[in-house]
């Protein structure tokens, strides 16, 4: 792939993260870049790995999920560069983010996920409630084995609301009642 594509590449992928303010999964960068076709499969999956070795990007696992967000490096790159990027790329990046920066984000008001205690052969299970970046409600709980791990962590992702008002209800009802 001839340099200037790979440069592109990347200033497009920090442009598309920096836009959305929030950390994307592999899966949603793959489907945005795909569907506009910018990129094939395992060219974005070598650029995200070549940004994450750079330190413009950091990869976290979350929900099961890789995730990336941007870093201050890669934030002062794109400050740089971003006039790089053709304004018909920015404008359709721009208009993606506008059309689904509300569903991605109600992704995160519910998480759970699961892993594994390697010390004694147990899972821990993390449930939240968010609600505009600010913490409603986490639990933490410690279960005997990966499927139990797993239909916590479905139950959680299903019935969040009704559970959170339950538990918030039982938090808020003395003893006596």
């Amino acid at each position: 792939m001839p340099e200037y594509l790979s440069v592109e590449n990347k200033l497009l992928l920090l442009y598309l993260i920096r836009k959305m303010e929030l950390s994307l999964s592999r899966s949603q960068i793959t489907e945005y870049v795909r569907q506009a076709e910018y990129m094939d499969y395992y060219t974005l999956q070598q650029t995200l790995a070549e940004m994450v070795e750079g330190g413009y990007l950091e990869m976290q696992q979350e929900d099961n999920a890789t995730r990336y967000s941007i870093t201050g490096d890669g934030q002062q790159t794109l400050e740089y560069f971003e006039k790089h990027i053709p304004l018909s790329v920015r404008t359709k990046i721009n208009n993606f983010v506008r059309d689904n920066r509300r569903n991605i984000k109600r992704e995160y008001e519910n998480t759970a996920s699961y892993f594994p205690n390697n010390e004694n052969g147990d899972y821990t299970v993390k449930c939240g409630v968010y609600e505009d970046e600010r913490v409603l409600m986490e639990l933490v709980v410690t279960v005997d084995t990966r499927d139990q791990a797993k239909q916590i962590q479905t139950n959680w992702k299903t019935n969040a609301k009704f559970l959170y008002g339950r538990l918030m209800g039982a938090l808020f009802t003395s003893p006596s009642d």
